[in-house]
């Protein structure tokens, strides 16, 4: 996986849910390239993820807002705002 950012990681995820869901047939032949690709673009995506909410818990812990910090934490199962729910077919990575 050669995508750094958390935009083009997201970019990839699309990317392979779109050409999924666009498929008539399955193509087995480019499946695990895919799969490969989706799964390194979500690990970026997750480490991104990850990455700013610590520093948001930090940064709202310093100033004396740790409560309110925390209560995002608790939500952390919840699909993400990025998550087309009109899309009825759209895989939520």
């Amino acid at each position: 996986m050669t995508s750094k950012t958390f935009k083009e990681a997201y970019g990839v995820l699309q990317q392979h849910a779109q050409t999924l869901r666009d498929q008539q047939e399955p193509n087995i032949d480019d499946l695990l390239t895919i799969v490969t690709e989706s799964v390194g673009a979500y690990k970026v995506c997750q480490e991104r993820i990850d990455a700013v909410e610590k520093a948001l818990e930090k940064a709202l812990s310093d100033t004396g807002a740790e409560s309110k910090a925390a209560a995002p934490a608790a939500n952390k199962q919840q699909p993400s705002a990025a998550y087309d729910a009109d899309e009825p077919d759209d895989i939520p990575f």
